[in-house]
């Protein structure tokens, strides 16, 4: 009887919370050196809960109709020219809090043969994984060119959250909201519920607030439900377990009240990515290279796009630099001395701007670069990165670099074998 009961509730389950609808589109296979039409690409969403900065991978936790928490973490590999973004403002993987919701746009593996994660059958995403999981939680679209948190999807959809009540019990809240468009004033939508707690930061101008501020200041109550109004906010979610036999509900971790509140999170965020960009420089694809006499060369390159505009303006004509080979993962090679001591020197030729039909992850940027000393990692195709003489000349950690010897996976993730052995 309990056998049948188990099946009859895991029937129950695939029929009522299975969602994902089966894609009619072919998954999409990048070219290597080429940027892909994003709109080929797979979307999902889920909770980040692995991150190795240094290759550009991690996990996720794909969000399904199922038990959210059961869902096994699906690896990604961001695709070089893939754009971060954080509090709506360019980011790193290393920016990004474990644990943080983000919205994911994905290809295949561009070589599988070279894949850094595991290559999954064509139609995964098409798959029910059982176990109460759905559909759609292991995709083999994992190579992602896109990976936004929730602020940085509503402001470039244009959609904002529109508060409808708040319950305060203990030391828990709850929240029911509605995402809609910024100007919309239908609210009528079935909301959603987020908890909340006494960690929630509230920002507001440039003030950092928390729950009992609000409370204590009068604009929240203290005890019971609060009606609130339909208020626009931008709100910033996370996964955490929720008692009550609650499938999937997400957490609020940050809720900012206004758009001041907004505009200098998105600038902090940016001048922590500035600053990590000038120290580890632009990567770009290379178009072409013309070869001259005694290893000189002209290179063109395209910069890669999703950084600010102040990035891309220190590249002008006449100016002097740096270019490096870099690897798919955009580690520099030959950087055991730094990355300018094995770098091409010269100087840009030219900058031009491009202006329509601009890819994502294209920056529009083409520039031609000219060198009295091309190396071997720099031909058509491959990845580089790139710098103006006038930004700082650092030494980067041995982990963000290719070495030509002396290291090893085994370096930052240490096998059983490093511990001692001992005799009975």
């Amino acid at each position: 009887m309990r056998k049948f009961n188990w099946i009859l509730c895991g029937t129950l389950l695939k029929f009522f919370f299975i969602t994902n609808p089966l894609s009619s589109e072919e998954p999409f296979r990048p070219i290597q050196g080429e940027f892909p039409p994003i709109e080929k690409a797979h979307t999902y969403r889920g909770e980040v809960i692995f991150i190795d900065h240094t290759t550009r991978r991690g996990s996720i936790r794909v969000q399904s109709g199922g038990m959210f928490r059961r869902n096994s973490p699906n690896p990604f590999a961001m695709l070089p020219y893939g754009i971060i973004r954080y509090h709506g403002a360019p980011a790193d993987l290393r920016d990004i809090p474990l644990g943080t919701v983000m919205y994911a746009k994905g290809f295949l593996p561009p070589n599988p043969k070279i894949s850094s994660v595991p290559v999954l059958p064509l139609n995964n995403k098409d798959r029910d994984m059982n176990h109460y999981r759905g559909v759609g939680t292991e995709p083999a679209e994992n190579h992602l060119i896109s990976l936004e948190d929730e602020p940085s999807y509503c402001k470039r959809k244009g959609l904002t959250w529109k508060l409808k009540e708040i319950e305060f019990k203990n030391t828990e809240w709850l929240l029911s909201a509605i995402r809609s468009p910024e100007k919309d004033i239908n609210t009528d939508a079935e909301p959603e519920s987020f908890t909340l707690d006494a960690a929630t930061r509230i920002w507001r101008g440039r003030e950092r607030l928390s729950p009992t501020d609000l409370m204590n200041e009068g604009i929240w109550s203290k005890q019971g439900k609060q009606n609130l109004k339909n208020q626009s906010v931008l709100i910033g979610l996370n996964y955490k377990p929720t008692p009550g036999g609650i499938f999937t509900r997400f957490h609020v971790t940050d809720i900012w009240l206004d758009e001041s509140s907004t505009q200098r999170a998105a600038q902090q965020q940016t001048e922590v990515h500035k600053a990590f960009i000038k120290g580890r420089w632009v990567p770009a694809f290379v178009n072409n290279v013309e070869y001259g006499k005694a290893g000189r060369a002209t290179v063109t390159i395209t910069l890669f796009g999703g950084m600010d505009p102040k990035i891309y303006s220190d590249f002008k004509k006449g100016e002097k630099g740096y270019i490096n080979a870099s690897e798919l993962t955009l580690k520099h090679t030959g950087a055991g001395y730094g990355p300018a001591h094995i770098a091409s020197k010269g100087s840009i030729v030219s900058v031009e701007q491009q202006v329509e039909d601009i890819p994502f992850g294209n920056s529009g940027i083409q520039i031609k670069f000219d060198t009295d000393l091309i190396i071997e990692g720099i031909r058509k195709g491959r990845v580089v990165r790139i710098r103006p003489k006038s930004w700082p000349d650092v030494k980067l950690p041995r982990e963000e670099c290719i070495w030509d010897h002396a290291i090893h996976h085994e370096d930052r993730f240490p096998t059983p074998a490093i511990f001692p052995k001992y005799k009975p």
